[in-house]
């Protein structure tokens, strides 16, 4: 039934290929076969006796592709690329646009649940309204918070705005949720020993390094060899919040600990080698740039994970760095084992570096350098615990 050869191009539609002379096969068997290619999904390619209607096959054919028929012409040339989907569309423009993959992780499920909450009708249907909708839905039914909100917005935004190319007025008069002015948690310099007590290990030691540096979680994480000077005493901080870099202290006291760690990774590395899973990853093509750089020990992760793992974008089985989720797991066991109330975090140390910092006289302009605040504003948030009671005032119960 399916005689007719079905012939796979391996570069996609869009360009020509040659083929040997099929005018002995029924014609019938091939229209049959080219049926059955399209009706499995496949991207096939299959030379039609000439004895078969053009306009049958176009009929039946023409979304998938062109069929160019006739005995003395053996080139058969496929249609036009079809267009990508629409969410491949939000991932390339994002990778364009050079944003992180959490970011395009949380983009394109977002807009995956707009869609969905309009029964897949397409984004270029709906306007305002159908916005609105879907960011009350969030707010009355899901219950989220203003920030999850406005992040379904920004998504949203990026839809219309970079990937379909829509700049409409009601874009800009979507209401946006009032973030509220919260203080930040910050623990006391007793507390904060009590919990790093509690701490041993990379994740002892990882812990001691945001509170003594004020790096965010993140930047932590993705520290890499190179980027600690040692006889400075200094961390270079790579790629921070709005792809900033600036420079922060490395403390004395975690010197010794950290070399030894190094040490550690160093033997982990040299293994790592031996098997052919030393790469790591590098942003925006350095790979490509400097082909040795992935396996040099400057780029690796100074914590790395126990196991390796696939890259989503490349595919490339390598080992990542270590999983945040697991220093926030521990230090939540810490915090409790302490018997603190306060909801401590990771993030919280950082709180805590700034604010201790301003407490030993420190100005606060080098304090926004070193937190690595775009705006001195936001630093100022933690002279809230300098003043004793509320803002400084006695109540009138203690006089």
């Amino acid at each position: 039934m399916f005689d007719c050869p079905v012939l796979h191009d391996p570069r996609g539609f869009g360009g020509q290929m040659a083929f040997e002379d099929f005018s002995g096969f029924d014609g019938d068997e091939c229209f049959e076969s080219l049926v059955f290619g399209m009706e499995m999904g496949r991207r096939v390619v299959c030379v039609i006796h000439a004895d078969v209607d053009a306009e049958e096959v176009g009929n039946h054919g023409h979304e998938v592709l062109t069929v160019l028929i006739g005995k003395s012409d053996k080139t058969v040339q496929s249609g036009p690329a079809p267009t990508p989907k629409l969410l491949d569309q939000v991932r390339d423009r994002i990778r364009v646009k050079h944003y992180s993959i959490r970011t395009e992780t949380q983009y394109v499920q977002w807009i995956r649940r707009f869609i969905l909450f309009h029964d897949k009708r397409h984004p270029r249907d709906l306007g305002a309204p159908e916005v609105e909708a879907f960011l009350t839905h969030l707010a009355v039914e899901g219950n989220v918070a203003a920030a999850t909100q406005n992040q379904a917005l920004s998504a949203l935004l990026f839809l219309y705005r970079e990937v379909l190319g829509i700049d409409l007025p009601w874009l800009q008069d979507v209401t946006r949720a009032k973030r509220p002015q919260r203080l930040p948690v910050v623990l006391t310099r007793d507390e904060v020993r009590a919990v790093l007590d509690r701490m041993d290990g990379v994740y002892g030691l990882l812990a001691r390094l945001l509170y003594g540096t004020g790096m965010r979680l993140m930047e932590a994480i993705r520290l890499r060899v190179k980027d600690i000077e040692f006889t400075r005493g200094e961390i270079l901080v790579r790629d921070g919040k709005g792809a900033k870099d600036r420079l922060t202290m490395l403390p004395e006291s975690l010197k010794p600990d950290l070399q030894v760690h190094l040490a550690r990774r160093r033997e982990l590395f040299e293994q790592d080698k031996r098997v052919g899973k030393a790469t790591v990853y590098l942003p925006d093509a350095l790979a490509k740039k400097y082909p040795n750089a992935p396996t040099e020990w400057g780029w690796q992760y100074v914590f790395v994970s126990g196991s390796y793992s696939v890259d989503p974008r490349s595919g490339e089985e390598r080992r990542h760095h270590l999983d945040e989720k697991l220093l926030q797991r521990a230090m939540k066991r810490a915090v409790s084992a302490t018997g603190l109330a306060k909801p401590a975090t990771p993030h919280t140390l950082r709180h805590s570096f700034a604010t201790h910092l301003l407490e030993y006289g420190q100005d606060i302009r080098t304090i926004q350098e070193l937190l690595g605040h775009k705006d001195v504003a936001t630093t100022m948030i933690y002279t809230h615990v300098l003043n004793k009671g509320g803002r400084g005032v006695v109540s009138p119960l203690d006089r």
